[in-house]
């Protein structure tokens, strides 16, 4: 049974992993019709075209989403998923011709492998022509090749990328996350995953600004306006403070993606707390795909 994100009908995921730098990119690519919203809490994004998510704008589809190492650097990327999309004619139709939406969002790992290794567009494209409906591969793969966590602790530990779904109010919910977290991690019932209290205290070790940053996409089968998936998004970022202590910090860029690509009619409250289980159990994926 599938339990991963890609169980959301018509959501498409794939990889380019560079086991060798340690970095990576995954795309996740969306069925049309859809909605997609973001959410950034982290005060040291680095991100691409997330303005374009914001309530009132004038696109609110898009064509594939791109989470990807290799900092700043790793967000172009995106160009060689735009340019797979354009040749498979998707995207926003303008009196030019279709441009494709592909907003992004990107982890710090340049320190991780080797620091000249990033994803460029052809790992991108790569990335988009390996996606897959399958189950999803978890673990040390994609933008979660190099990620770790509970980096404040001064000994990190590994984490990759995981998914989960949750059923609630008539709906699915599935999520993907790629956790890379200054802060220590804990289960949804408070058990901890990377050791530390339950209250973070003072810590030992700080690392440097930008280095973190925990990445997630929630889709859904319902159907909601732009303005009510923006509570999805709101409740998977609970969930990253709920299960990361502390998250949401100056050295993170702790973004949530929230999509809806189907027609459920379900009670948006109800999925939006099938997204807070969903993220939270996608953390504990993430740490325990990377160690098995």
């Amino acid at each position: 049974m599938n339990m991963t994100i890609t169980a959301i009908p018509g959501i498409e995921v794939g990889h380019w992993t560079d086991p060798v730098g340690l970095t990576g990119c995954t795309v996740v690519v969306l069925p049309s019709p859809n909605v997609v919203t973001a959410e950034t809490r982290g005060a040291a994004p680095g991100s691409r075209e997330t303005a374009l998510l914001e309530p009132g704008m004038a696109v609110e589809r898009c064509d594939a989403i791109l989470l990807a190492g290799g900092s700043a650097f790793g967000l172009a990327a995106a160009d060689g998923v735009m340019r797979e999309l354009e040749a498979a004619d998707r995207g926003h139709q303008t009196p030019a011709g279709k441009v494709p939406i592909v907003p992004g969002a990107v982890v710090f790992d340049l320190m991780v492998g080797d620091a000249g290794a990033r994803p460029d567009a052809e790992a991108g494209a790569a990335a988009y022509r390996s996606r897959s409906s399958d189950p999803l591969v978890l673990g040390k793969v994609g933008a979660a090749t190099g990620t770790t966590a509970a980096k404040w602790r001064g000994y990190p530990i590994q984490t990759g990328l995981g998914s989960a779904v949750v059923e609630m109010g008539g709906a699915r919910v599935g999520a993907l996350v790629v956790l890379n977290a200054i802060g220590d991690v804990f289960t949804l019932e408070g058990v901890p995953l990377s050791g530390g209290p339950h209250v973070a205290g003072v810590p030992p070790f700080m690392p440097g600004w930008g280095q973190n940053t925990t990445l997630v996409v929630v889709a859904t089968d319902a159907r909601f306006s732009r303005a009510e998936l923006g509570r999805l998004a709101v409740r998977g970022q609970d969930a990253l403070a709920a299960c990361l202590r502390p998250s949401h910090t100056r050295f993170d860029g702790d973004t949530c993606f929230a999509v809806s690509c189907g027609k459920a009619e379900a009670q948006l409250d109800l999925v939006a707390e099938a997204a807070f289980e969903a993220v939270g159990r996608a953390i504990e994926s993430a740490v325990a795909s990377a160690r098995g």
